[in-house]
């Protein structure tokens, strides 16, 4: 199937967040089946201290759509029924969401009680809030009682990167739990100007690059982001907000990112590039996605975090080849767990049989694979090399289920690969995840309301300046001055000493010095 999927970055607002959302995340999954020996059957009477499933239940579950609903989402929802009345003897209700309305739909639904059981959350889309204002369900018993085989395949680090006052509101999907950095552009461009991709390992080399474009490709811009392109290494933004980082994920000091020489330098360079002509003249206003703007003809490449397999994701989305220059390496913080998770509705009227479809979503691949690809035969067909493919007659433009949430709906490991993926790419995904370098915080999230009311100030300082300042746009000299003041007296002192106080505690606790 032709996927779309995109990945979440840092942001504060959740606007922001929802836009940078589209940034890159998988492939599908592949075709291994896992026996699930802990999911308790459904039975008429329970066995004692066994999970009561005597009663049927229905499950409300709101997940993030960025295709709209499904033409045929009711027939793959009867048959993921079928499965989950027969294990746990519960019916699914899937509401998809686009996310356009995500947040407002969901901010309705969890502050009016309104019929719910489990959501998408995101450490970028309100979830340190939403579990401060008690809108979710603690889950440590729950994962104890009826998740055992998500804490199975959760490696005990990622779990816990999900505490909030040393509770568990959040089950991270099991995806990329790292993200690298870099520039992805056209192979034809890059084979006709003799382009060494492999040599371009600092913004410096990538600028020669711009350059030869921009020389001989007068109508093509090099550079068609929309958002804060330059990035600086081994940085830990500290739950994706960026106010208050890790300037080095070595340490656990606490500092402001806008004030660092990193920063300054980043925005002199990329004012360069904007006069130079190297990114779009409306970078900052522009609302067509990047990969749009290569597809069209108008763009070269465009910065994104990466992954294995990031290439052949790109080149889909496109309809064109693209190769990927790596500059910051892979690293590992809280930000990457929490990017994506399950979360229960604190007034979910059955949140054990919640808990037991998840756990399903963790460990039965039959179940994943419906949720991801729809019905074998109907929507896809296995290939004799294992991968899968449209099923005849069946195209992305025709197909009735392409939902592009494969990333999003448990466990992707047990997902089938798509033709045109890497075979291996899990086995890639998982050693990406092991040996990316790992901050020193990773597992602190911090909760933020203590000090919301600055963080609504610095929102809106943010949505002043930062767009600007990070495409060029604005002039660093005359404006960095002005949003470094405005930022300070918006609370950003006050956020980092919070943050920088609850960090020495969470250190203390977990023996991280």
């Amino acid at each position: 199937m032709k996927k779309t999927n995109r990945w979440l970055s840092s942001s504060l607002a959740i606007a922001m967040s929802l836009v940078l959302f589209l940034s890159a995340c998988s492939n599908g999954g592949n075709d291994e089946k896992a026996t699930n020996t802990s999911t308790p059957q459904a039975s008429e009477t329970a066995a004692p201290g066994a999970p009561d499933t005597k009663d049927p239940y229905e499950i409300e579950l709101a997940i993030l759509s960025f295709t709209g609903v499904p033409k045929d989402m009711q027939m793959v929802q009867d048959e993921i029924n079928k499965i989950t009345q027969s294990k746990i003897n519960a019916t699914v209700k899937i509401t998809a969401i686009p996310v356009g309305n995500w947040a407002q739909q969901t901010n309705l639904m969890l502050n009016s009680n309104a019929r719910l059981d489990m959501l998408i959350t995101s450490g970028t889309l309100g979830y340190s809030v939403q579990a401060a204002k008690g809108q979710l369900y603690p889950l440590d018993k729950l994962l104890d009682q009826y998740g055992q085989d998500i804490k199975a395949v959760l490696e005990p680090q990622v779990l816990n990167g999900t505490k909030i006052n040393g509770e568990i509101f959040g089950v991270p999907t099991i995806r990329d739990h790292a993200a690298s950095y870099g520039f992805v552009m056209r192979k034809d461009l890059v084979d006709k100007y003799g382009i060494d991709v492999g040599a371009i390992k600092t913004y410096e080399d990538l600028e020669k690059v711009l350059k030869t474009i921009k020389d001989n490709e007068p109508a093509i811009t090099p550079v068609v982001d929309n958002d804060v392109l330059l990035r600086t290494p081994n940085v830990d933004s500290l739950g994706g907000d960026s106010l208050g980082v890790l300037m080095n994920m070595d340490n656990l000091k606490v500092e402001n990112y806008y004030e660092s020489q990193e920063y300054a330098n980043h925005l002199k360079m990329t004012r360069k590039w904007y006069q130079e002509g190297y990114i779009l003249k409306d970078a900052a206003t522009n609302q067509t996605s990047p990969d749009k703007l290569v597809q069209s003809g108008n763009g070269f490449g465009f910065f994104n975090v990466m992954k294995p397999g990031y290439a052949a994701q790109v080149s889909r989305t496109t309809g064109m080849e693209m190769v990927t220059a790596e500059i910051i390496p892979p690293t590992s913080t809280t930000a990457n767990i929490t990017g994506l998770m399950w979360s229960i509705y604190k007034n979910s009227k059955n949140p054990e049989r919640t808990m037991m479809f998840l756990n399903l979503l963790y460990s039965d691949a039959d179940l994943i694979n419906l949720f991801n690809w729809g019905i074998e035969g109907k929507h896809y067909v296995k290939q004799s090399d294992g991968l899968i493919d449209f099923a005849p007659g069946v195209d992305a433009a025709s197909t009735g289920y392409n939902p592009n949430w494969d990333y999003m709906t448990g466990n992707q490991f047990l997902s089938h690969i798509f033709k045109g993926n890497d075979p291996d790419i899990w086995n890639k995904l998982k050693t990406f995840n092991k040996e990316a370098l790992k901050s020193k915080a990773l597992g602190f999230s911090f909760d933020a309301e203590s000090v919301k009311t600055e963080f609504t100030a610095l929102n809106n300082v943010l949505g002043q300046y930062q767009k600007g300042l990070g495409t060029g746009t604005l002039d660093p000299e005359k404006n960095l001055p002005d949003f470094i003041s405005k930022l300070k007296a918006a609370g950003i002192d006050k956020v980092i000493a919070e943050k920088q106080k609850q960090l020495d505690e969470w250190a203390k606790v977990n023996n991280v010095q």
